[in-house]
C-alpha cells in the first residue's frame, strides 16, 4: 500500500435502486447488515467517489457491485474495470470486492474480471504476472 495512505477505512455499495439492507435479504450475508455502507448509484458518482476518498488518504476496504445501472449506459462491469486501472495507477490494492447482482449474467462476469485481475501466483501480494515477484522468479515459490 502506498505510504500515503491510512488504509482502508469505508465500505462502498454500487447499486441505482437497493441498500445494503436489501442485498442482505436476498444474499443473508451479515456484512450487508453489520456494516456501515456508503451508497453510489452511477459509474460517475462511483469513479468520483473512490478518487475523492484517495485524495483524502482513504481507501475502500470492501465494494460490492451491481451489474446493471437502470438507464445508465455504463454498468458495474465498467467499474469494476475502472477500478482495476485505478489500482494500477496508484499502486494500490484491490479491495474486497463483493457482488450482490441479481444479473447473474453480468455478476459473473464481474467476478471473472476481477479474479483475472488478482496474481494468480502470490493470491493478491501482487497483480499480474509482470509486476508480481514470485512469478518473475519461480524459485520463490
Amino acid at each position: 500500500m502506498p505510504e500515503k495512505l491510512t488504509g482502508p477505512c469505508y465500505h462502498l455499495f454500487l447499486d441505482d435502486e437497493r441498500l445494503a439492507k436489501d442485498a442482505f435479504e436476498y444474499t443473508q450475508n451479515p456484512l450487508y447488515a453489520d456494516r456501515k455502507w456508503h451508497t453510489v448509484k452511477t459509474y460517475e458518482e462511483f469513479v468520483d467517489y473512490v478518487a475523492n476518498m484517495y485524495a483524502e488518504d482513504k481507501l475502500p476496504f470492501i465494494i460490492s457491485f451491481d451489474h446493471d445501472l437502470g438507464d445508465n449506459t455504463l454498468s458495474g462491469y465498467d467499474c469494476a474495470k475502472w477500478l482495476i486501472n485505478f489500482c494500477i495507477d496508484t499502486d494500490s490494492p484491490l479491495p474486497i470486492c463483493m457482488v450482490h447482482s441479481m444479473n447473474p449474467v453480468g455478476k459473473a462476469n464481474i467476478i471473472s474480471l476481477l479474479k483475472s485481475f488478482k496474481c494468480e501466483y502470490c493470491e493478491g501480494e501482487g497483480y499480474h504476472k509482470m509486476s508480481c515477484v514470485k512469478s518473475k522468479n519461480p524459485t520463490l515459490y
